[in-house]
């Protein structure tokens, strides 16, 4: 008998369905998109009952495309989207309002309200977050706030506080388990790291009753079973939970203390692997990477609002280019010797410098600037952001970083590749596998039943390297170049 593992991946945008073989190899993957749902005041929701729907859905679609027996299929790993939070009914199973999706802002009233009674480094100290409406507390308080009734259902326990991951083992396994595993809670800004449990005087900040949180668990534990709304004759096991970022840490095989990985979408995410001794930081966050087989690691984090956005930009809004494809011809043609630098502050400043009121500015333009160096700054820009991630968290954590494993669309950029080693002085390696995430939360799962073996499933990758090759002089002026274009940007 064949045997597979089933993985989903819930992201933003949509939800994918993926299977992988017994030697862990991606066989095939179905997506469905869900609507973004953006109201005149830039707040974002998502309607979980079609986001579970499509879960369903997704799975039998791939199902049939793939030709397999469903009870071939051993275990289910999911991979979520992080910090997006819902709130539903414990009884009925039903959302009451729709999930309030990571990069809604609406709770900026309730973080200001903590800040002003001066516990903002309480909250960082506990969480390892800077107190910030990006994370789930403050999206649920809000709703508590908000919705009729909510807040006094909450203090009876009646009702469900969670992410994504949570609402997804709820919901396919009969409203049975409610769990979540370790890295999700981490990024709630509730969990405490170093004692690893809800911190009831957190939750009390943000008045969310810690019996309306969900049971944490292993990111390799056992979350109940499903037989995906009687689609399965028999329901398989679900043995892997992990946010985003953190399958992709362990689907980049960065098992151990100092590996890193950066993952480049719309923005990015710059993840390292320091052991099992939190380190804190004020430029960049402290997560848990997964608890495992009941030990846990932690992660240092660095997030970047505009990387991937960058070319995006460039090709909706200047018109520079007509396909991102576009892009490293472009950088290869511009002039070596012009120095101009994008800061793509159109947000503000991320980590390590965590400025929300810095602007982005071209800087540094001469008369014989032209498309060609425009585009090579912009495209530039994403590394040099990067490398200040890297640098401060080689600086905070006192571990020097060998190589940088990364995924996601722009690493096809052989330019940005390869600027990307040189910036950092260390090799950057891709693997031949793009939905990292949802690799991630599915080797666990194979993991967790007997299938996959660690030292075969992460000790044959194959990966595309780039190695540095600029001289250090070179490095020095062209980086000291950006120092100083950020600084311009700088409010604080």
């Amino acid at each position: 008998m064949a045997d597979y593992i089933l993985g989903i991946d819930q992201s933003t945008q949509g939800t994918k369905a993926l299977l992988f073989d017994n030697t862990g190899r991606l066989l095939e993957r179905a997506d469905l998109p869900h609507r973004q749902m953006v109201d005149d005041k830039g707040w974002v929701e998502h309607d979980p009952e079609e986001i579970y729907r499509n879960t369903i859905e997704v799975v039998k679609l791939l199902v049939e495309k793939s030709g397999i027996e469903k009870g071939d299929i051993r275990a289910l790993g999911i991979s979520n989207q992080r910090e997006t939070a819902l709130v539903w009914d414990r009884s009925a199973g039903r959302p009451i309002y729709n999930a309030v999706v990571w990069q809604c802002a609406r709770g900026a009233k309730i973080c200001e309200g903590l800040e002003a009674q001066k516990k903002a480094e309480l909250v960082r100290a506990r969480t390892g977050l800077p107190l910030s409406p990006y994370f789930s507390a403050a999206k649920i308080a809000w709703v508590l706030e908000n919705v009729e009734g909510a807040a006094e259902k909450a203090a009876k326990g009646e009702l469900c506080c969670g992410t994504i991951d949570s609402w997804l083992v709820y919901k396919l396994t009969g409203g049975r388990e409610f769990r979540t595993d370790y890295s999700n809670a981490s990024r709630t800004q509730m969990f405490n790291i170093k004692e690893l449990a809800w911190d009831k005087e957190v939750c009390g900040l943000f008045k969310i009753p810690v019996s309306c949180l969900a049971e944490v668990t292993d990111s390799n534990g056992f979350y109940g079973e499903t037989d995906f709304e009687g689609f399965f004759e028999k329901p398989i096991p679900i043995r892997g939970v992990m946010g985003d970022s953190h399958g992709a840490l362990f689907g980049q095989g960065c098992l151990r203390k100092g590996m890193t990985k950066t993952t480049y979408g719309t923005g990015s995410s710059v993840m390292m692997n320091i052991g099992s001794q939190p380190v804190f930081s004020n430029r960049v966050v402290t997560s848990l990477a997964w608890g495992m087989d009941g030990t846990v690691s932690y992660v240092l984090e660095g997030n970047i609002n505009y990387t991937g956005a960058v070319i995006t930009w460039m090709k909706d809004e200047l018109k520079l280019i007509s396909s991102p494809a576009e892009t490293g011809e472009l950088a290869k043609q511009a002039n070596p010797q012009d120095e101009t630098y994008l800061v793509p502050a159109f947000s503000g400043l991320g980590a390590p410098y965590w400025d929300s009121e810095a602007r982005a500015v071209f800087y540094g333009m001469s008369r014989t600037t032209r498309r060609a160096e425009l585009v090579k700054a912009g495209l530039e820009s994403i590394a040099y952001q990067i490398t200040d991630v890297i640098r401060a968290m080689e600086e905070e954590s006192g571990i020097e970083i060998q190589e940088l494993r990364v995924d996601g669309g722009p690493t096809k950029n052989g330019y940005l590749m390869q600027f990307q080693s040189d910036m950092a002085s260390i090799p950057v390696r891709i693997p031949a596998d793009e939905e990292l995430s949802g690799i991630g939360a599915a080797y666990a799962a194979g993991l967790a039943v007997g299938l996959y073996q660690k030292e075969w499933l992460f000790g044959n990758d194959k990966r595309t390297s780039f190695t540095p090759s600029m001289e250090d002089t070179e490095r020095a002026k062209r980086y000291g170049g950006w120092k100083e274009a950020v600084s311009r940007t700088l409010t604080k």
